[in-house]
């Protein structure tokens, strides 16, 4: 059986060696080609190292709790060279009326868990934190899917959405919490409304079945994350590709159907002939790609929104930082009006990313509500962290290190209804037998999601029919 993968980030690399693993198990022959238009593997994955630094270009971990990545680096014989985050500073800061204050203790995404933090917090003024606790009084919500954003205000309060679900979100999806779908992002807080009524008293509740269960006690971190840098993922995936398997800085033109089969051309003039392909990257890109399949399936797929967005990372010497740097970083609300979306102070949340003596930060800037930053410059857009990391955290010093990585529309958003729009694709790509789409478009962005992605679209490729 031929497979054609198109995409080489982690979505791709995650399905072709699914695929080869089922093959070996099903004892399928498997002819695979794995196509990517950079000149690299990892797509928003990459590491670099430079002056004793460790530096994440992209995501710098996944999480443990969604079990798809780190059920991955297992097979790949990755666990001895995984890390966690360092739990002594699991603190997080929100910036407000320019000072940086610490997230209560016990608050989860978008609502509290514990009573005498958030009481003593001045993150909040009192009429904010009385109108939260109307919460425990409010009825059900009757929406089948509704923003995030107006979920927030609806159960807990403007004040609530403003100064802490805003940024917390923009952090995780550098988008507008009144165009994400609830349902679509955290579909946790839509089931606890419908079981529990009150979200604060529900997550008061699992809190406690947590703690009574002995989850609290599991080996790994929420963030987990790998010593020498995420890269050393795709590289585990690239290692077990034979050679010749894969095709770099070719950009996939078009996909079309030929007869029984599928044919992949690429614009610097290569031509696959496939039994299967799973289309594993921007939906976007998926959309050019299949114009002439199923020119309703491509609408559907340009219709995802995507945000674009940047990292400046910044190294300087622990002397010249005055903060404590006793958290893993600091989120930034809208309301502030700043160009940071937050800050991770990644020297402190994982061991071995600076060299002794040095700090190493990473500031966030972009997304869906402030793109009109990234047409600065890369010196521009230095100047301008520095300048608000200079108000945050007291740093008058130049860095010994400055990066800037950039990630144009690669960021899905989903917005309201967008569940209903993947059923719709998922349905008009499953009449198109042989052909699979994958990627963070659809049910997930993170990096756990991608791998889940990725694998089951391995799974269907080579079900049943496959020789």
């Amino acid at each position: 059986m031929r497979l054609v993968v198109v995409g080489g980030g982690i979505t791709g690399l995650a399905a072709a060696h699914h695929a080869l693993e089922l093959a070996r198990e099903r004892r399928i022959a498997l002819e695979l080609t794995l196509v990517e238009a950079r000149e690299r593997l990892g797509g928003t994955i990459a590491t670099e190292r430079a002056g004793g630094f460790l530096i994440e270009a992209g995501p710098d971990s996944f999480l443990s709790e969604k079990p798809w990545a780190l059920a991955l680096c297992r097979r790949l014989g990755l666990e001895d060279r995984l890390a966690r985050t360092d739990d002594r500073y699991r603190k997080v800061f929100v910036w407000h009326a320019g000072r940086l204050h610490p997230l209560p203790d016990g608050w989860e995404l978008l609502a509290p868990t514990r009573l005498a933090p958030f009481l003593s917090s001045r993150l909040f003024s009192w009429p904010g934190t009385l109108r939260m606790a109307f919460d425990l009084v409010l009825p059900r919500g009757i929406a089948d899917d509704e923003s995030l954003g107006a979920f927030v205000r609806r159960r807990l309060g403007r004040e609530a959405l403003e100064r802490v679900a805003q940024p917390l979100v923009a952090g995780i999806y550098t988008a507008d919490p009144d165009d994400l779908s609830l349902t679509a992002t955290m579909p946790r807080f839509a089931e606890l409304e419908k079981q529990e009524r009150s979200i604060i008293l529900g997550l008061r509740r699992a809190r406690r079945r947590a703690l009574e269960t002995g989850v609290s006690g599991a080996r790994w971190s929420l963030f987990v994350t790998l010593k020498e840098g995420m890269e050393d993922l795709v590289a585990a995936l690239a290692t077990r590709l034979q050679p010749g398997t894969v095709l770099l800085k070719q950009r996939v033109a078009g996909v079309e159907r030929r007869g029984d089969r599928w044919r992949v051309a690429t614009a610097e003039g290569a031509d696959l002939d496939a039994d299967r392909v799973i289309v594993a990257t921007e939906s976007h890109a998926a959309a050019r790609m299949l114009r002439y399949v199923d020119p309703t399936l491509a609408t559907l797929l340009a219709e995802i929104p995507y945000a674009s967005s940047a990292t400046v990372t910044l190294g300087y010497r622990r002397a010249d930082v005055p903060h404590p740097l006793d958290g893993f970083g600091f989120v930034v609300p809208r309301t502030e009006k700043r160009a940071l979306l937050a800050c991770t102070f990644s020297s402190v949340k994982y061991a071995g990313r600076a060299p002794e003596g040095d700090v190493l930060l990473r500031a966030f800037v972009g997304g869906a509500l402030n793109e009109a930053v990234l047409e600065l410059d890369d010196a521009p857009l230095v100047m301008r962290a520095r300048a608000e990391l200079r108000e945050a955290l007291g740093i008058t010093a130049a860095p010994a290190l400055a990066r800037v990585f950039r990630w144009p529309k690669a960021m899905p958003q989903y917005h309201v209804g967008h569940l209903a729009r993947v059923e719709t694709i998922e349905r008009r790509a499953g009449a198109l037998p042989g052909l699979d789409l994958a990627g963070g478009a659809y049910r997930g962005v993170g990096i756990a999601d991608c791998v889940r992605s990725g694998e089951a679209a391995a799974e269907r490729a080579l079900g049943a029919g496959a020789v």
